[in-house]
């Protein structure tokens, strides 16, 4: 038996009239949208299939005439079996054998030996088992859309004039300005550009305690805001926030199959075929031999029953889908039950190092001066010099002047040499800043071999030197090295904990910096100085050697590894465009720690659609033999197999409980 996935989810202005709507907030959260039992047709049909058997049963038994009781039971196969037994002959005109067919089938054929009474227990039963297979679908769903109604409908958009209008969420677009007051829920992807607040994030990120926001800092729709008013400019539209991001790739993941998930289905039709063929057989073999020809109608009947893959067939998506909703509700977008299958088989790992376990956005940690020059001095005269410059490591100058506090002098006659560095005027001085080894040019005087010497102290520590000169004179060399995860040690030890190996790394920095690093977060096999087929020949060899690999990265230079690997996952708030196109799931917000936690859920996954065979395969198997070695009742056949059916839907939805997902994190 199975039950169509709906992906149709409305966009985050406001629901459709279709849908259920929101259940209101609890203890000041999101609201919650909960899909309502008799919202679903499948529900619907089945309870008033109950109803209709519950006020024949009595009459029958009590011996009523059977005009009273025969209407009633009739009523009870047309509401419980028309929707089944409609998709069943159109599957049927598509040359499918649809096993909701089979079911009717076997009801009617009970109905024609004169049990009426247990054709229609059996189409009551399959008509509920349908609408809670149908409800934990929708539930499943449920999880994901609800999402949607994090972002509020409305928000308060600020003019260039300074005046507050209140528009529609989806009306806003990028460089618009909003304020969020004490309180509200932010509108929109965005910066902060003026104001601080406490922000509670917990609905996206899980953080148990708000999150200081101040000017500069990234915020999320549906985030709330604390007791501070934010002037936020919006930086993503509507339906590429995170929040939608989230949903859209979710909703892609569930209208894709599994490999073990098509397996089953192809093993479906033949599986069908043999199942009416072996029917027939029970059928058929006992009237052969004398058998009567009731009892040998309501055995084969039965046997249809039992021996339908309803179960089975229902094993695999569940589980799958469940995780894949669950992840995305962490911020980790699966982009089909494919990949969530294939992240448990992963047993070796390889890693990028700038903007995956580092930041990727380089600071300045070290100023050393040289010839009697101060730290502050030098550290202004390369801030100034590189203040127009749009290079990550100009951008790291600057930031570490300004968090100093240090005032910037105006540059003048800026100018910049590709591989050399910057040169500006400042206060009427020629500054230079750039590579020591191209700056300094051979020179043997006592400041530019100290300066030298310094470099090159650095840059052995994994730094990157950048040296400062005025006038042609070196006044000091600036220490650059891009800040590690706080998260990236313990990500590290998860991973190699779940894989029995180290994480590989593979970056195209240089060995010194790599080193350093793999130092830092335990990694020992190290690959640096990398171009990108470099990396995926790295992969490859893995591959060759058995492994199924994941790839994490981050960069264009890792679109190559990300698509040659078993699977790949991209940092999403600062990956490229053709990282996150090219990789199977995405990180949206940046949380390494999510990388081990959903290969352990995608290994739970697994270990349920084992499970759920299991159950199934017990079940048909148990009451086949029943049914053919002795006498298997009707009723006890059909509440026996929908009430696998039903189990199996059941446990696979485990995974939708957050401690699912708190389970998977534990080390």
């Amino acid at each position: 038996m199975t039950v169509p996935v709906t992906s149709t989810v409305p966009g985050p202005s406001a629901p459709q009239p279709s849908e259920p709507r929101p259940a209101p907030p609890r203890d000041g959260g999101a609201p919650r949208r909960r899909t309502r039992v008799l919202a679903l047709s499948e529900a619907r049909w089945a309870l008033a299939a109950t109803v209709l058997f519950l006020l024949a049963l009595p009459l029958q038994l009590a011996g009523a005439p059977a005009w009273t009781w025969g209407p009633l039971y009739a009523s009870a196969y047309v509401t419980g079996g028309w929707e089944p037994g409609w998709e069943g002959l159109r599957a049927l005109r598509r040359r499918t054998l649809d096993v909701d067919l089979l079911m009717v089938v076997a009801a009617l054929g009970a109905a024609a030996i004169g049990q009426v009474m247990d054709g229609a227990l059996l189409i009551v039963i399959f008509a509920t088992s349908g609408a809670l297979e149908a409800l934990a679908t929708a539930r499943t769903a449920d999880s994901v859309r609800g999402l949607l109604d994090l972002a509020p409908a409305t928000a308060t958009r600020v003019d260039a004039d300074g005046a507050e209008e209140t528009v529609a969420v989806g009306d806003l677009a990028v460089g618009d300005t909003l304020l969020v007051r004490p309180g509200e829920r932010v509108g929109a992807d965005g910066r902060v550009l003026d104001g601080a607040s406490d922000v509670d994030q917990a609905t996206l990120t899980g953080e148990p305690m708000p999150v200081v926001k101040e000017k500069g800092d990234e915020v999320f729709a549906g985030t709330l805001n604390g007791t501070g008013a934010l002037r936020v400019r919006v930086e993503r539209d509507a339906s590429d926030s995170v929040i939608a991001r989230i949903v859209r790739m979710v909703q892609e993941a569930s209208e894709t199959k599994a490999p073990t998930q098509l397996f089953i289905e192809k093993v479906e039709q033949r599986y069908s075929l043999g199942m009416v063929a072996a029917t027939l057989a029970v059928f058929l073999v006992p009237l052969a031999f004398g058998a009567a020809l009731t009892g040998s109608l309501l055995r084969a009947m039965t046997f249809m029953i039992v021996a339908s893959p309803c179960a089975v067939v229902l094993a695999t998506m569940p589980p799958l889908l469940s995780a894949i909703a669950n992840s995305g509700r962490h911020g980790v977008l699966v982009k089909s039950a494919v990949v969530m299958e294939r992240l448990g088989q992963v047993d070796a790992v390889a890693l990028d190092k700038t903007g995956t376990l580092t930041e990727g956005a380089p600071t300045v940690g070290e100023v050393r001066p040289v010839g009697g020059t101060g730290p502050d001095e030098v550290l202004v005269l390369a801030a100034a010099a590189e203040h127009p410059s749009e290079h990550p490591l100009a951008r790291a100058v600057v930031d570490a002047a300004r968090e100093r506090g240090l005032g910037l002098p105006v540059a003048e006659n800026f100018g910049s040499t590709p591989g050399v560095g910057v040169t500006a005027t400042v206060d009427g001085r020629v500054v230079a800043v750039g590579a020591p080894a191209r700056l300094l040019n051979g020179a043997t005087d006592a400041d530019s071999a100290r300066a030298a010497v310094l470099a090159a102290g650095l840059e052995d520590s994994g730094r990157t030197a950048v040296l400062v000169s005025v006038d042609g004179r070196p006044v000091g060399v600036l220490g650059i090295a891009d800040r590690l995860r706080p998260d990236a040690i313990a990500t590290v030890a998860a991973l190699t904990s779940l894989t029995g190996t180290a994480p590989l790394l593979l970056t195209g920095d240089n060995p010194r910096a790599a080193a350093r690093l793999a130092d830092e977060v335990g990694v020992t096999d190290v690959r640096a100085g990398l171009l990108p087929h470099q990396k995926v020949h790295a992969v490859r060899e893995l591959a060759d050697a058995g492994h199924k690999v994941l790839v994490v990265g981050d960069g264009v230079n890792d679109a190559p590894a990300l698509a040659a690997a078993h699977t790949g996952i991209a940092m999403g708030r600062a990956g490229s465009d053709l990282a996150l196109e090219t990789a199977d799931a995405v990180i949206v917000r940046d949380e390494l720690t999510t990388v081990p936690t959903v290969i352990a859920l995608s290994r739970r996954a697994r270990a349920l659609v084992v499970q759920n065979l299991v159950v199934a395969g017990v079940f048909i198997t148990g009451l086949v033999i029943w049914d053919l070695a002795g006498h298997l009742p009707l009723p006890l056949g059909v509440a026996g197999h929908e009430g696998s059916t039903v189990l199996v839907g059941l446990n696979g939805l485990r995974l939708l409980r957050e401690t699912a997902w708190r389970r998977a994190a534990r080390p």
